[in-house]
């Protein structure tokens, strides 16, 4: 009964250039990905909240008000740090080949990586 396929994480083929810049692309590639991230968080927080206090388990005050602690606030800090670095791994990736004197475009590198 389990017919879901998992589906695949990177398109095949060449993808479509929309500016000059294919810097611009990946930007705006990049952008769109934290939006849609943004807004599936953004209803699962909303449901969430919803939930809480329908059931009488948070008041919205309770939410608003809240601090975290010190440890709270390390492990949120050590989160971002590494999401902020997945984000910006396409851009990493590019300025470590840059240093190592590696020219090769990023997209030539995973077309070979792939094939292999």
């Amino acid at each position: 009964m389990n017919d879901i396929k998992k589906l695949q994480r990177k398109a095949r083929g060449e993808r479509p250039v929309f500016f000059e810049d294919p810097n611009v692309d990946k930007l705006i590639s990049m952008i769109m990905g934290l939006a849609g991230e943004v807004a599936v968080l953004h209803d699962r927080s909303d449901t969430l909240e919803r939930l809480l206090q329908t059931k009488g388990l948070v008041k919205q005050s309770e939410i608003d008000s809240f601090e975290p602690s010190i440890q709270v606030q390390g492990e949120r800090a050590s989160w971002r740090k590494n999401y902020l670095s997945e984000i910006l791994r396409i851009i990493e990736s590019e300025l470590e080949g840059q240093k190592s004197g590696d020219r090769e475009p990023y997209e030539k590198a995973v077309k070979r990586v792939e094939t292999s």
